[in-house]
Order: structure tokens, then C-alpha cells, then sequence
């Protein structure tokens, strides 16, 4: 069968084989650990690609992520694996695309861990290369095992795939239970007000949007109509532990605090930090200090919340000198939605504001706007500024990381996951030579066209009103030509369609794409 693989590394061309293979699990040669970056890994959740300055937006100041891309090499054709959350976070920590196991779409917040306790991921890649690793702020993958108990330890979860350390949002801000999870504990829970949690019946005496819609701060706009917490309903019922639940409108302020705290600690140790943000997910509740400053409404407001968050990293990096010796990386899970569910103003204050740019869709689409995200990555010591149009997706961190800590991954290791450490650093401007992208149905990118296969005919979700893409009829688009996707060529070029089709089934069937030696 056919496989497709990408060029060999460029940046650890000089090491050979063997003494790549020599770096044994947690072990390094004298003087290569410092010779490794640390790195920082930021994920920003439902950023559209227009919606930060450095790529176009003008309603909304992003003054620290636009100084950020100004010091990096920025991409304008990165992609998420997913047009959602969970399978895109899944893809990008095991290297395998998430289409391929059953249960990876969008996670319930009682659902159990989704990636398997002792598979290679990302964070166990680092910890192999002698890192600490953190996990901090929006995790949507599971936790435990089923019917867990949120009152005790729970586990598995991130120290049982790679992180040695985390302080999580369990799922989403609009989902149950809103609590933290620092390790294997709920914060500041009191045994005498146990938890429990259900996505089927309701429980306990909570009152909910539904039934007390006079309770709320927050409207929802569809869905989100139970649990009742900080005056905002939710998805998903919960009872009890009320003095753990968490205030909306500090979140940003606790995980980016802990997110700095665990870069202190570890400031004289090479480590790797994933710092998922919550914003700008629903509910939008920034902090009292940035409502209004935006113009725009709340969503406005959580985008310039999140430029502070990311501001206060870099400041963290730059105090502890450490900024020269750091790879950051900022990017986002998918692409924007506008109304998700509450009645937050954000369709109606706008003003002329386009969360897309350029690109059609928006998050849950098959468009590009779906999964082309905003993309940066500055190490001062290696990688110059500039601007990168080479194809590459958050699947091939793992690969790519890889490379760079001198590692080889094992032939059943992120199946999916190509190595573009080149494109990465901008010492090349190839990527990946294709590109799969999930959206409740798949297309192909490859070169200039992009193929999306025939769907249910579903094109514009009623809930949010994106155009999803789904047409019962095969698509094919020149991105070259139309980035944003307005002409289907698919009738004029049927022999690309073919190629395409054949191309995206042989993927689909083989199990992986990542050839290995």
C-alpha cells in the first residue's frame, strides 16, 4: 500500500543514527540538555485566523501576541487537525490523527482519559529528553476511568501520559464540573460537599437555566441550560462541591498564574510547558479590568484577556532571562465561532470585525477557516523573524520535537505525525506534502487544491449559523487562487477529484501516514 512521508529532519541532520538512538528514555549525553530550548506551548481556544492583529484584524488590539509574531516566524498555512476541541488536542499530543479511534469528538465533562496511559505523546517525548512537563489550563481529553469519583484521586489523566505536573479546567468553562483538578485532586474541595456529576438525569436540588432563567447573568442563546454556577448555566448537571467551583471571570488570572508558577520552579531545568487558555471559549466572563476594553462585547473583551495572558508569559520568560533559550510556540485548538451558545452580544457588536480573515467557515467547518489557525514560533537564539507559507499542522509537534531532542520515535508511534522541524525553525519553506483535515467529514490538502468529500448535505449549522461544508456533492477548491473557497472546481477537474478521493481513502484505510525506517 502507498504510503506518504515527508523529508528527513534537517535540524539534527549532523547527529547520526546511532547516537540518536543511543539517548536512552530520560537519559542525555553531557551537554546536550543544554543545548535544547525550553519550550512553551501556547493554545489558545477558538482564535480565528482573523482575529489577532498580526493577521489582519483591526477592531481588536493584540498588542503582546502582534510583538510575539514580530520576533517569530509566522505561519499562513498552519493548521489545527480538527475543526473541534478535543479531537484537535488529542492529534496534536499523540501524533495520530483523531478520526481514526472512535470516541475523540467533543468530550463530555465526565468523560474518561482518551489517550491510553503508556503511549508515546508529546509530553512523554520531553520527559524522555530529561524535561519537566506541565499541562496548565484547558484539558477536554478525560479524565480516569468510567464512573469516576471526583472526590477522590483521579486518575489516570495527564501524570499518566507524560506530564509531571497539571492544574486543569476538566473540560470547558460550559460544561460540568467547574472545578479545578491540580494533579489528582479537585482544588479546595470539602469532603462534607462531595461532587457528583451527570450528563444523563438530573441530581441533587442545583437549580438550572431551564427552570430559573430569573438566576442568570448570562442567557444562553441554544443548549447550556442546566447547572446554574456563577450565575451562568451550563452543560451538564452537578451538585456539591460549592466551595471549589471556580469564579468565571478569574480564570484567566489563576491559570496563567500557575502556568508562571511552574516556569519559576523550574527556571534552572530545561522544561516543557502546555499552556491551554480558556479563552476565547464560552462563556465569556473576562475579568472586570478588560470589559469594554475591546469594543466588541465580551468576545472582544476575551481576546484582548487572552493577549494579557500571553503578554504575562513572555514578561515571565523576559524577567527570568530566559526568552533566548525558550521555543514558544502560540497557536489555536480551531478556527472561530461567534455565537456558541449564550447571548453575549458577539454577533450584534461586531462591527465589521472578521473572526475569519479571509477564509470561509469557521469553527465545525470543513472550510479552512475551520482548521487554518493563527501560528507563530520564536526561539531568539535559532529562529529569525519572517513569514512561512509552508504547510504544516500541530499534528507534526510530536515528530518534530522528536527530531529536535534527537530522539527517534518507534514505528508505531504517532502514526500520523511528520517531522517539518525546518519549516518550524524557517530553515525551509516545505512542510508537510499533504494534509488531512476533520470536520465531521474529511478533506485532502495537497499543494494548491483541497478536496472535500461528499457529507449529508449539511452546509450551515442552525445553532451557529457557520457554513459547514457538507454537501452531498465532492468539492475541490485552488487555494491558491480562492482562499476562501468560493468556486468548486470539482466538475471541471475530475481527475484531480479522483486522485484525491483514491488518495484520502488509501489514508483512511492504512492506519497511518508517517513512513518509518
Amino acid at each position: 500500500m502507498k504510503s506518504y512521508c515527508m523529508s528527513r529532519r534537517s535540524f539534527i541532520k549532523s547527529l547520526s543514527a546511532t547516537a540518536a538512538a543511543a539517548l536512552l528514555p530520560g537519559k542525555l549525553r553531557a551537554g546536550d540538555a543544554m543545548n535544547y530550548p525550553n519550550i512553551v506551548l501556547i493554545y489558545a481556544d477558538d482564535l480565528g485566523y482573523g482575529d489577532v492583529g498580526c493577521y489582519g484584524a483591526t477592531k481588536v488590539k493584540t498588542p503582546n501576541i502582534d510583538k510575539l509574531a514580530s520576533e517569530a516566524v509566522r505561519f499562513t498555512n498552519a493548521h489545527s487537525s480538527a475543526a473541534t476541541c478535543t479531537p484537535s488536542r488529542y492529534a496534536m499530543l499523540t501524533g495520530e490523527y483523531a478520526w481514526r479511534k472512535k470516541g475523540t469528538g467533543v468530550l463530555p465533562g465526565n468523560a474518561a482519559l482518551i489517550i491510553q496511559p503508556g503511549r508515546t505523546t508529546l509530553p512523554s517525548i520531553m520527559q524522555k529528553a530529561g524535561y519537566s512537563t506541565g499541562a496548565v489550563g484547558k484539558w477536554h481529553l478525560g479524565l480516569g476511568d468510567r464512573d469516576l469519583d471526583w472526590n477522590g484521586q483521579i486518575k489516570p489523566g495527564p501524570l499518566d501520559i507524560g506530564f509531571d505536573y497539571c492544574f486543569l479546567i476538566p473540560a470547558t468553562g460550559d460544561r460540568v464540573p467547574c472545578v479545578y483538578v491540580e494533579d489528582r485532586r479537585v482544588v479546595g474541595l470539602e469532603p462534607s460537599d462531595p461532587i457528583q456529576v451527570s450528563y444523563g438525569k438530573p441530581i441533587g436540588d442545583e437549580p438550572t437555566g431551564k427552570n430559573h432563567p430569573e438566576l442568570l447573568k448570562m442567557h444562553p442563546s441554544h443548549g447550556h441550560n442546566q447547572t446554574i454556577v456563577n450565575g451562568i448555566s451550563r452543560i451538564g448537571y452537578m451538585s456539591g462541591g460549592k466551595a471549589a467551583r471556580w469564579v468565571d471571570e478569574d480564570i484567566a488570572d489563576v491559570i496563567t498564574d500557575k502556568a508562571r508558577a511552574f516556569i519559576e520552579k523550574n527556571k534552572d531545568r530545561r522544561f516543557f510547558l502546555y499552556f491551554a487558555t480558556h479563552d476565547i471559549h464560552v462563556p465569556r466572563a473576562p475579568h472586570p479590568r478588560f470589559v469594554g476594553k475591546s469594543g466588541l462585547g465580551p468576545r472582544g473583551d476575551a481576546i484582548v484577556q487572552l493577549d494579557w495572558c500571553v503578554g504575562e508569559i513572555l514578561k515571565t520568560l523576559d524577567r527570568l532571562k530566559l526568552a533566548e533559550e525558550t521555543l514558544v510556540i502560540f497557536t489555536s485548538d480551531n478556527g472561530p465561532v461567534v455565537d456558541d451558545g449564550y447571548k453575549d452580544q458577539a454577533v450584534e457588536r461586531l462591527d465589521g470585525h472578521k473572526p475569519s480573515g479571509p477564509l470561509r467557515g469557521g469553527k465545525y467547518s470543513a472550510f479552512d477557516a475551520g482548521t487554518r489557525v493563527p501560528c507563530m514560533v520564536r526561539w531568539p537564539r535559532r529562529v529569525k523573524p519572517g513569514l512561512s507559507d509552508a504547510l504544516i499542522s500541530q499534528i507534526d509537534f510530536m515528530a518534530s520535537v522528536a527530531a529536535l531532542t534527537g530522539q527517534i520515535l518507534a514505528p508505531g508511534d504517532a502514526p500520523d505525525s511528520f517531522d517539518v522541524l525546518g519549516a518550524l525553525l524557517d530553515e525551509t519553506k516545505t512542510g508537510r506534502d499533504h494534509l488531512v483535515e476533520q470536520a465531521g467529514i474529511l478533506s485532502l490538502v495537497k499543494g494548491d487544491w483541497k478536496y472535500i468529500e461528499p457529507g449529508k448535505g449539511a452546509k450551515v449549522s442552525a445553532a451557529t449559523g457557520i457554513e459547514l461544508g457538507h454537501d452531498t456533492q465532492p468539492q475541490l477548491y485552488d487555494l491558491k487562487n480562492d482562499l476562501g473557497e468560493k468556486h468548486n472546481l470539482a466538475a471541471e477537474h475530475p481527475e484531480i477529484v479522483e486522485e484525491f478521493a483514491a488518495m484520502l481513502e488509501n489514508i483512511r484505510e492504512s492506519g497511518r501516514t508517517r513512513k518509518y525506517e
